[in-house]
């Protein structure tokens, strides 16, 4: 695994409080849509316990040259010394990392089940196989607060439109919260959700990411609606 020092190309608001930053992609690096990095800072202006190195996963696809991580803002120094960080800054990146990635037989489809900066994963791999003209049926249970909430929303509603074996279905848990109209669905991801658009539960294979707590419920309520444990594959987005 090799470790690479890139430069900051660009940074983007792309939902509240949550910044994409686009950094450059190195020459030879090579990843599969899923896949994460380990991002390093090179001399901060603060630190803490947790040190200088964090995993992102890469939202942009392989066949794009740039490479795109997201993250939400908190109150910590590697965010604070993140969010600060200027375009031409140079980083250290490791990887790539991890095998959350899509799995190979196009006759089952991928049921992807994401919370708010859970979604990057799912991006990178419906950029990819929006790309690559991949055949398989591909299905986002989208869940946020507020549609402010929401990373990458309209860039999902237009692969909607430009790659049919992808539907997306956002729902949004606080709409009264919102200051935006929303013509959705509502409410959380559940078992009669799935049922509402998906043809049988049985037969997909199932990818959860978000945070801890909504990956255990969303594993827990497939296994109740009599999903395989084998068809279940997830990945915990933690704070930090």
């Amino acid at each position: 695994m090799d470790t690479y020092r890139v430069r900051l190309l660009e940074r983007q608001e792309v939902a509240d409080r949550t910044f994409a930053l686009w950094f450059e992609k190195p020459p030879g690096f090579e990843f599969r849509a899923g896949q994460f990095v380990d991002l390093t800072l090179i001399d901060p202006p603060e630190t803490d316990l947790a040190g200088t190195t964090r995993s992102f996963t890469v939202a942009s696809a392989p066949g794009d040259d740039r490479l795109r991580i997201a993250t939400r803002l908190r109150d910590t120094a590697f965010k604070r010394s993140l969010a600060r960080l200027p375009v031409g800054a140079e980083v250290l990146i490791e990887g790539p990392l991890g095998s959350f990635t899509l799995h190979n037989n196009p006759a089952r489809p991928a049921v992807f089940l994401a919370g708010g900066i859970g979604v990057t994963p799912f991006l990178s791999i419906i950029r990819d196989a929006y790309h690559r003209r991949l055949p398989h049926t591909l299905f986002l249970f989208y869940s946020n607060r507020r549609p402010e909430d929401a990373p990458f929303l309209e860039e999902l509603q237009e692969l909607q439109q430009q790659h049919p074996p992808f539907r997306l279905v956002a729902t949004i848990t606080k709409p009264e919260s919102s200051t935006v109209s929303w013509q959705g669905e509502t409410g959380y991801l559940t078992a009669e959700l799935l049922r509402k658009y998906l043809p049988s539960l049985e037969g997909p294979v199932y990818y959860i990411a978000g945070p801890p707590a909504m990956v255990g419920a969303m594993r827990q309520m497939l296994q109740q609606a009599g999903v395989d444990p084998d068809d279940i594959r997830s990945e915990d987005f933690a704070g930090y």
